[in-house]
């Protein structure tokens, strides 16, 4: 059996290579350390919360504690000492800062590779993807993001690419491998409209016998007889706050843990159980922009997602909940002064994002019209020299490729306007080296170690579900 051996004598043992070979001896192996202690992992909900700067975890919890007297359901199962808790390098092959991409293939395809590829190595080889794995051994598999559902998240898991940005090819591979529920955004990535090929990716996987749901009524209505493809919006889904705050997008577009509730139910009675993975991906959109309102309202929508697969696998108890996220972003966090926890309180009063103020400014907005649009948003009333400060950046606006910032509105200005009133501070507008938290729930969650690596996950999550590393 080609099995890795992660611990000797209770040390972290890392490989170095992308060959898997036995190691011989007594040592300690995921599965002897399983021994009587827990079931096999059935099913597993790993969930992710993409750019999750520790700062952003200790904010979302500060703000939850502080507006409902309860805080995050993640740091309430540290408090009650219900879950095994780690620390894991996410370091890329070619950098101690990763990308999503090399981030989740890490987890995807258990060997570390160069930033901006999926599960394929600088000389080309390829590593095959958990999801198929265990989709060869009978198991449902599904995907649910806030961001294009062929985005680096969800594919790391999933697919073999080069780069990262072919998702129009990602979305021919999802259909090609038939992941039982695909769910996110990217419409421009299916639609014959939007696809420099224009092939209609709906019409073919319609023919495939999947689903298509456009739309949250649909994604309820949707039978779990079938696989589902979900495709909610142009690109990313809507922030959170902004989608709340807007009767048209409340009614259209669900949730994260509407998805993932959608997503169990669908797998939930294969008898060979199921594997999904959940991702809140734009808090790391959020985190790029210094958008404290994105940030933290949609960390709030992973954390409702993490109480769905808690709940499910406190009922089912042969569930493994992961909950992690892939990297730092920014570094967010509340800054010391005499009105910090006041300054704080008045996101509680936030109605948008700053992306939501940013992109309704034009060349002609007046600083009045300005001051009224971030009043609204946020209930702040900045000056007359800070509104003119944004609308300068609007006198030569470009349009980039991109996801982030293509027009390169004034987010960091924004941000830095805003800090007077929330008292909230950022290093920067990237991603960060920070070593991640992670935290386990369910059969094999013994088997994790205070610190791990990121390919160790990847072997962990086969060894919990008994599945050998024969691929």
């Amino acid at each position: 059996m080609n099995r890795r051996k992660f611990f000797r004598n209770g040390s972290l043992f890392t490989l170095g290579t992308t060959l898997l070979n036995p190691i011989s001896g007594s040592a300690n192996t995921f599965s002897q350390a399983i021994g009587n202690k827990n079931k096999k992992a059935k099913n597993i909900i790993i969930v992710v919360s993409d750019g999750m700067s520790i700062g952003t975890l200790n904010m979302t919890d500060l703000y939850l504690s502080r507006k409902t007297g309860n805080g995050t359901n993640w740091l309430q199962l540290y408090k009650d000492n219900r879950v095994k808790r780690s620390l894991m390098d996410m370091a890329s092959a070619s950098s101690i800062v990763t990308d999503s991409a090399a981030a989740s293939s890490s987890w995807g395809g258990g060997v570390r590779i160069n930033n901006g590829a999926l599960n394929v190595s600088e000389n080309g080889e390829e590593h095959l993807p958990i999801w198929q794995k265990f989709k060869a051994v009978g198991k449902k598999a599904g995907c649910v993001t806030t961001v294009p559902i062929t985005h680096a998240t969800p594919a790391g898991f999933c697919i073999n690419s080069k780069s990262r940005n072919e998702q129009e090819t990602i979305a021919e591979k999802y259909l090609d491998l038939k992941f039982d529920v695909m769910m996110g955004g990217g419409n421009k990535y299916f639609s014959s409209e939007s696809r420099k090929d224009k092939k209609d990716m709906y019409k073919a996987f319609t023919a495939n016998g999947f689903e298509v749901v456009q739309s949250k009524k649909e994604m309820f209505n949707a039978t779990t007889d079938k696989p589902i493809i979900g495709v909610f919006d142009e690109e990313g889904l809507p922030y959170s706050i902004d989608r709340e705050n807007d009767k048209e997008l409340h009614e259209k577009i669900p949730t994260l843990a509407e998805m993932t509730k959608k997503a169990i139910d669908s797998m939930k009675d294969h008898a060979e159980g199921f594997v999904l993975q959940v991702e809140a991906g734009k808090v790391d959109w959020a985190a790029h922009g210094n958008d404290i309102s994105g940030l933290i309202y949609d960390q709030v929508a992973h954390d409702e997602a993490v109480k769905v697969a808690m709940d499910f696998a406190e009922k089912d108890e042969e569930t493994l909940v992961i909950i992690t996220t892939d990297h730092g972003n920014a570094n967010p966090g509340v800054i010391y002064g005499k009105y910090a926890n006041k300054n704080f309180d008045t996101i509680q009063n936030y109605k948008h994002t700053n992306d939501w103020v940013l992109n309704g400014v034009t060349k002609t907005t007046s600083a009045a019209t300005l001051k009224e649009r971030i009043n609204y948003a946020n209930n702040i009333s900045i000056t007359n020299e800070e509104a003119k400060l944004l609308l300068n950046y609007y006198t030569d606006l470009s349009s980039e490729e991109g996801l982030y910032n293509p027009k390169h509105l004034p987010f960091n200005a924004l941000a830095s306007i805003q800090k007077q009133y929330n008292s909230v501070g950022w290093i920067s507008m990237q991603h960060s080296a920070d070593y991640v938290e992670l935290a386990m729930y369910g059969p094999g969650s013994n088997l994790l170690q205070p610190f791990i690596k990121n390919t160790d996950l990847h072997y962990l999550m086969l060894e919990a579900a008994e599945v050998e590393n024969k691929f």
